[in-house]
């Protein structure tokens, strides 16, 4: 826990990724997919 008493603990960092916070089956990662897939088609339509 984070304290004014221990200096050294408020300077350390940890390093997360929202893939380590997300679960695989989450809806989240399903809506990310379709996001992805529509911003392909519609980059091919563009061209």
């Amino acid at each position: 826990m984070l304290s004014k008493n221990n200096p050294i603990q408020r300077n350390q960092l940890a390093m997360i990724t929202l893939d380590q916070l997300v679960p695989e089956n989450h809806l989240v990662r399903k809506m990310e997919a379709m996001l992805t897939f529509a911003a392909m088609n519609l980059k091919k339509m563009a061209n």
